[in-house]
């Protein structure tokens, strides 16, 4: 075993802020958990382009007996994404070696940083809405939803030969959703059946869709932009930081998971003579495939 020095221990703290910091982070995320996430450990500046790459569409020909083939000379589309937000969480610790005895104090520094960066991708993703351009928006503004709406958003989307095999979500804002909650034909028995969709008061599927909701739905004047997609409606690009430079006092570690990645470097800020902790992620995101989504107005 190698003996411990305040190197080591530091690499040591540094990769549990990193460990504990990377689920809380990625179970925070709402709609950066179902949209198209696509990340590479590979080094990035602010304001570089990553082309996403996009299936091509390709048709079917019937073939006559003793005819040819018709060949086609299909080409991956892409869509360039700008990593452009640099976001990040600092605090500080006066004491950090009580983090190695008290791992439950690491969690009252974390959890409130980790849920500022979650909130800011969050608003991020959502402020999209505006680039879903393909399909008609649903519903009206400053109008209760109904269960017409979300049927003829769910039609829409089918029409515009959304794959079924994609699992359709319709993110909402809280008020949109309590409204969904309150409409008859999903919450009595006589009309929903025995199988009430929203008996535990979480509406779950319906019209095909998964219903969740969140904070950061964008609402302009009086209306409400909550949005109806698949997975690849969307693309949220994450890419690394590089390291501080060798012998600032500076120690980086990386947090990877499911697609998502972000940085974790601890300092020494001599002012306050206490270790600063700074979570930060470079990130872009952008409309993936404009056809697979559309507002719902409420």
């Amino acid at each position: 075993m190698p003996p411990i020095t305040n190197q080591n221990a530091a690499e040591a703290i540094v990769k549990l802020v990193a460990a504990d910091a990377l689920p809380a982070l990625v179970g925070n995320l709402v709609m950066g958990s179902l949209v198209n996430r696509n990340y590479e450990a590979t080094l990035a500046s602010v304001g570089d382009t990553v082309n996403v790459p996009i299936p091509p569409i390709m048709t079917s020909t019937n073939i006559a007996e003793g005819g040819t083939i018709t060949t086609q000379n299909p080409s991956i589309g892409n869509a360039n994404i700008v990593i452009n937000v640099h976001a990040e969480s600092s605090f500080q610790i006066p004491d950090v070696t009580k983090i190695l005895n008290h791992p439950q104090l690491l969690g009252m520094y974390m959890e409130p940083a980790i849920i500022s960066l979650a909130e800011r991708v969050e608003t991020d993703l959502l402020k999209l809405y505006i680039n879903l351009t393909a399909n008609t928006a649903q519903g009206t503004g400053n109008t209760t939803i109904t269960e017409s709406t979300i049927d003829a958003a769910e039609t829409a989307m089918f029409t515009a030969k959304v794959p079924e095999s994609q699992a359709k979500f319709l993110i909402t804002s809280g008020a949109t959703y309590g409204d969904i909650r309150q409409i008859p034909r999903f919450t009595e028995e006589q009309t929903a059946g025995s199988g009430l969709p929203i008996s535990t008061g979480t509406v779950g599927k319906l019209k095909n869709f998964f219903v969740l909701r969140s904070q950061y739905v964008q609402k302009v004047s009086t209306t409400t932009y909550n949005i109806a997609f698949v997975r690849d409606a969307f693309a949220l690009v994450t890419r690394r930081l590089p390291q501080p430079l060798p012998g600032t006092g500076a120690i980086a570690q990386y947090g990877e998971m499911g697609n998502f990645g972000f940085r974790v470097v601890m300092s020494y800020q001599p002012n306050t003579l206490a270790q600063q902790f700074t979570v930060d992620v470079l990130y872009g995101m952008g409309v993936l495939r404009n056809v697979f989504g559309l507002q719902v107005l409420s």
